[in-house]
């Protein structure tokens, strides 16, 4: 029960997250701007570590998600824990390095997560250009 509510939090603040991030762009007529670097990199960060806490939730109930080139064990709770954020943000960036891979349900929680990583920065652009061009 404890799993499904840290899950379906994770899920609602990266999706409030998104939604802020898509309503609340103002720019003061510049296509780029130091507030929006810093709201991008917000949204991955929150984005990677609400993935990154639904993984070790996960992998704390017993659910296997991913798996290691060495074995897992639950040695202490924060190295999970930074274990599956590294898992995500690899995921989220698309990087795939190889030394942990998606295991069981874990595949199809990483597809979702890599097709926001993926798809975010293409959106966030034409969410840019279409507010430059409106305000020429």
């Amino acid at each position: 029960m404890m799993t499904i509510i840290i899950s379906t939090l994770s899920l609602a603040l990266i999706g409030a997250s998104l939604r802020q991030i898509f309503h609340s762009l103002e720019f003061e007529h510049k296509i780029f701007s130091l507030q929006l670097f810093v709201s991008i990199m917000l949204l991955y960060t929150i984005v990677m570590v609400g993935f990154g806490i639904i993984y070790a939730v996960l992998m704390n109930q017993g659910i296997v998600v991913y798996e290691e080139n060495i074995p897992f064990k639950h040695d202490y709770w924060v190295r999970d824990i930074v274990r599956s954020i590294y898992f995500s943000g690899v995921t989220l960036f698309t990087v795939g390095y190889g030394d942990i891979i998606p295991m069981g349900v874990g595949k199809w929680i990483a597809i979702v997560e890599a097709m926001i990583g993926y798809t975010l920065p293409a959106a966030l652009v034409a969410k840019v250009w279409l507010k430059h061009q409106g305000d020429r």
